[in-house]
């Protein structure tokens, strides 16, 4: 008996360079759950039976899992702090020319539970991959930003932060009561953003549109109001480095706001991926 949970550990220390990319994960070896796909890299480790820490990456439009960890420098990143890095699949939308895609807006037909669905992701990588439940941040570009965006106002603790990238609520906004409860999250935003404009816009003809992006700085203040931040006005503020930050660190909930620029626009910014894991892993100093 002991012997089999010694090649079961081999098994999943050596999961970056092969044997558990068998069962799945890398390459073109999607993880297939209930509810959908996801993939996985993991960082080298000595001690495959610890607990390590994860992000969980959600695409932009058209995008997947396997699209997702080929931006290297993100994952490297991730990687070389030793977290894993779960890249989910969005399912295909009909006739629509973007692809692949996520079912958040509470106002359009859903095609598949994304709660339910992240849920299932997290619980079937930490039984695989021995990830660490409490130590996850939860991130997303574009319209995957919008997607930790709305997990994060349905259930606040399914995972430990949020730090999604240019992508917010859509319009009709959400109201403080729809959401589960105070949130720690870091928004980033290029300033130049023209696809996902920080003021929003409308997706289709403006005067009949079929869709409306929402305002990210009406979703700041809408968490400010969840998270029981008494003042409007940020409390810290930095322009000194490539992000022009601005925190809000004197909430009831003891939860951390944090608000990034950058002078790009539609992207994940170089540089991002450090800042993430270092605001991250500073909740534990902060709360």
């Amino acid at each position: 008996m002991r012997f089999f949970f010694i090649i079961i550990a081999f098994l999943i220390g050596f999961s970056h360079h092969g044997y558990a990319d068998q069962i799945c994960g890398l390459g073109e070896n999607d993880c297939k759950i209930e509810l959908g796909n996801y993939n996985i890299e993991l960082p080298e480790r000595s001690d495959p039976t610890v607990e390590i820490p994860a992000m969980l990456y959600f695409h932009g439009a058209g995008g997947s899992g396997q699209r997702s960890l080929k931006n290297r420098e993100m994952v490297e990143t991730f990687l070389k702090r030793g977290y894993a890095v779960i890249a989910p699949s969005g399912l295909k939308r009909p006739n629509s020319k973007f692809g692949p895609g996520w079912s958040f807006h509470p106002d359009r037909k859903k095609r598949r539970d994304e709660l339910a669905f992240t849920k299932a992701i997290l619980s079937d990588a930490s039984q695989k991959f021995n990830i660490d439940r409490d130590r996850i941040l939860m991130t997303g570009f574009s319209i995957g930003g919008s997607m930790a965006w709305y997990l994060a106002c349905q259930d606040s603790d399914v995972v430990k932060a949020f730090a999604p990238v240019a992508g917010a609520f859509w319009r009709p906004h959400p109201v403080a009561k729809d959401c589960a409860g105070p949130v720690n999250l870091m928004h980033t935003h290029g300033w130049v953003d023209g696809t996902v404009p920080l003021e929003g816009r409308p997706i289709g003809p403006v005067d009949n549109p079929r869709i409306v992006q929402g305002d990210v700085f009406y979703g700041m203040q809408l968490l400010r109001e969840i998270n029981g931040c008494k003042r409007l006005k940020a409390n810290k503020f930095d322009t000194s480095g490539k992000f022009w930050k601005r925190w809000w660190t004197k909430c009831a909930s003891g939860r951390a706001l944090q608000f990034n620029l950058f002078q790009g626009g539609h992207s994940v910014p170089k540089g991002w991926a450090t800042e993430a894991i270092n605001w991250f892993e500073g909740l534990d100093k902060s709360q």
